[in-house]
């Protein structure tokens, strides 16, 4: 099992995420087959990993708008 609360104790650097261009200590670093690497901050991972790709802030409106 691993400890997480290992990997939250690291002082990484901040980084500038290449999805959304704001700076984060919580990230992943990709690494291409052509040795690029690619910074995407959690925030962001976890919107394409839901399929959920919208800007900050959206909200849907109520469903039942235009029914009577």
């Amino acid at each position: 099992m691993i400890d997480t609360s290992v990997n939250l104790k690291m002082n990484r650097p901040i980084e500038r995420c290449f999805e959304c261009d704001e700076e984060s200590r919580y990230y992943n670093v990709f690494i291409s087959p052509t040795n690029e690497r690619k910074i995407v901050c959690w925030e962001c991972l976890s919107n394409v990993e839901k399929g959920f790709t919208a800007r900050y802030g959206y909200s849907r409106g109520a469903k039942s708008r235009g029914k009577k």
